[in-house]
């Protein structure tokens, strides 16, 4: 079997393609630009290639919704070339393969939960912090949905009495995940970006508090067996012993099960990074079929 994997980004596109056993065969990466120039770099790069199926897992928001005429149209994305644009139908099109659409995070945890940091488990969420927050949500071995796709950069927070930001940087919300804990959002505060601030500032103390809310909210609402945190921000890695420290306080006892007992197990970095989002691309192809 080969598995064609697209994992479509804001900033670039990555493509790959697989074999049965999700070993990457080979891969290339492209700038992400209009439309028409970008998808003219994917389509050369799977051209000649003998696929079974294609998995796409893209930057959204994105139409998740099977039944509709405009499933795997990028919706109302800031990245205006892209809105309404048509990615799955233009790369199913082209390449005539059985084709699976859904988000980049979802993608994460699906690759996450199959062979990564929650491998075997049916219930995670995969968080990834970075210019942006996103997160993937798997329920009883299944993905995640709904209405739409769940917004876990928008979810309310508590400001910190001592953060210097008044407001989030957010345009939507005053004082949601995004706003306040996010790449630009670090920036913003200390005029600093995040990869250039010392592992001792005071930065990684408030960044522990804002993300601790959400391993919160992730047990308290979907009780999920494991959280994985990635992306750039995610890369300091003093933030995990800060942030499940943080959890166990705002908890206070109340959640009684051995898993809780242990943070290091239940809050976790991703096995996978950086091929995360192209491997769940190459499991969606595999579900394609």
């Amino acid at each position: 079997m080969r598995y064609g994997a697209l994992e479509a980004g804001g900033t670039k596109m990555v493509m790959g393609v697989l074999n049965e056993n999700m070993e990457v065969v080979r891969s290339t990466a492209c700038p992400t630009r209009p439309p028409d120039e970008t998808m003219e770099d994917i389509l050369a790069f799977f051209e000649g290639e003998k696929l079974d199926a294609m998995g796409i897992a893209t930057f959204g928001p994105v139409n998740l919704d099977m039944d509709s005429p405009e499933y795997g149209n990028i919706t109302s994305t800031p990245k205006l070339a892209w809105r309404d644009y048509p990615l799955y139908k233009t790369i199913k099109e082209a390449l005539n393969v059985p084709t699976l659409v859904d988000t980049d995070v979802n993608a994460a945890a699906l690759a996450e939960a199959t062979m990564g940091a929650a491998k075997g488990l049916k219930n995670i969420l995969y968080v990834t912090v970075g210019t942006g927050v996103g997160g993937g949500l798997l329920l009883d071995g299944k993905l995640v949905h709904g209405m739409l796709h769940p917004e876990w950069g928008h979810i309310p927070l508590s400001r910190a009495e001592d953060d210097p930001l008044q407001r989030g940087i957010c345009p939507y919300h005053a004082l949601c995940l995004e706003g306040l804990a996010s790449g630009p959002a670090i920036q913003s505060r200390w005029a600093t970006p995040a990869k250039e601030i010392p592992v001792d500032h005071r930065a990684w103390d408030l960044e522990s508090y804002y993300l601790a809310q959400l391993c919160v909210t992730a047990l308290m609402t979907v009780s999920v067996e494991r959280i994985i945190l990635g992306g750039g921000v995610m890369h300091q890695e003093t933030l995990f012993p800060k942030i499940r420290a943080q959890v166990k306080d705002m908890l206070g006892g109340y959640l009684q099960h051995p898993r809780v007992e242990n943070l290091e197990e239940l809050i976790v970095p991703p096995a996978l990074y950086p091929d995360s989002g192209l491997i769940g691309a190459g499991l969606l192809a595999k579900a394609a079929l």
